[in-house]
């Protein structure tokens, strides 16, 4: 999709080189600027925003077997990006433990999407910091169809969905998480 979309505005790019030539004294800028610019704008993909619907995700879970975002539909549920070498999601993991233990009996429920491009470190990470929700990656790193679905560039990332779909905040961290949750689930 993202490739056809590269296609579409290349296509258009091209059109606007033969159809525009520069007028020094419109103040026009030129064509090299005005395609870098629509080039940018239309690779760059974009966070959804509260209110939005969350994109479904599918991936392989921890056992290799295909696990979709929408399977969790009717609860609340936090997506959680991270990996196990980033160490301020690692630090992260403490809270997200907290809040899964304190409201998992009250419609919530976290997954938990990796950028990881080692299963094993993955696998490992997960054990060691406990984290006993779904766990799913393509196992690509920075690659991941998850940045392009998400349109984030750092991890941790999380956010929280109603159990329609629709997101309802955004990079909830440490205690901003429980306090989300309390007053949601109340």
């Amino acid at each position: 999709m993202k490739n056809r979309n590269l296609l579409i505005t290349a296509t258009a790019c091209a059109v606007m080189l033969s159809c525009h030539q520069k007028n020094e004294e419109e103040n026009v800028p030129n064509n090299k600027e005005v395609i870098q610019e629509t080039i940018k704008t239309a690779s760059t993909p974009t966070l959804p925003e509260v209110g939005m619907e969350a994109p479904d995700i599918t991936m392989n879970d921890v056992d290799g077997k295909l696990f979709s975002l929408h399977q969790l539909r009717g609860s609340y549920v936090l997506v959680d990006f991270w990996a196990s070498w980033c160490v301020p999601c690692r630090g992260e993991n403490p809270y997200v433990v907290q809040a899964y233990n304190k409201f998992k009996n009250k419609n919530f429920t976290v997954l938990g999407v990796s950028l990881d491009e080692d299963k094993e470190a993955w696998l490992s990470a997960i054990k060691e910091d406990r984290l006993t929700w779904k766990h799913i990656s393509d196992l690509k790193g920075w690659s991941s169809q998850a940045i392009s679905l998400y349109g984030f560039d750092g991890i941790p990332y999380n956010l929280l969905i109603d159990p329609q779909g629709k997101i309802i905040a955004t990079e909830l961290r440490e205690q901003a998480l429980e306090a989300m949750l309390s007053k949601t689930l109340q």
